[in-house]
């Protein structure tokens, strides 16, 4: 009996331990390669930009002041086609508007409006889009995260 309770008392303390651990990289943005803003391997179709403004004089030449609203490529997923337009204010992203998302069917709509909030919260904390995947998202994830790297690669063009 003690050592059933000993057993159980550790494997609980390490399965907390686990979950406990964020990962660095999602597992469903494995394998992918990583993007850079001035690397593309496909040609980038012109997104919508709302003419910023640029403070001359600023104390830290790499300091971003672009502001704006960028739209992000449409990327095809296997459930339907995800696109994104990020709003910039001085360099910062500010908010991220849904512009597509799949919604062929009932469940298409269901993880759509549970995964692209989630979606928006981290890639406006992290200011990147290199954010985690969803669990039960990963298409659309993948294609949001595309999506505002192409948005965010023409706010540093």
């Amino acid at each position: 009996m003690r050592r059933a309770v000993l057993t159980t008392t550790g494997i609980s303390t390490v399965v907390v331990s686990l979950l406990a651990l964020k990962p660095h990289q999602s597992p469903a943005l494995v394998g992918m390669p990583p993007r850079s803003p001035t690397a593309s391997s496909s040609p980038r179709t012109p997104g919508t930009f709302s003419p910023g403004t640029s403070s001359p004089g600023t104390s830290d030449p790499g300091a971003s002041t672009t502001t704006g609203t960028f739209t992000g490529d449409p990327i095809d997923t296997r459930y339907g086609t995800v696109q994104v337009a990020a709003h910039l204010s001085h360099g910062k992203i500010i908010s991220v508007t849904v512009l597509q998302a799949p919604d062929r069917r009932g469940r298409d709509r269901q993880i759509s409006s549970y995964a692209l909030p989630r979606l928006t919260q981290e890639a406006i904390g992290a200011q990147s889009a290199h954010i985690d995947a969803v669990s039960g998202a990963s298409y659309t994830s993948r294609g949001y995260v595309e999506s505002l790297q192409s948005a965010l690669d023409q706010a540093h063009a």
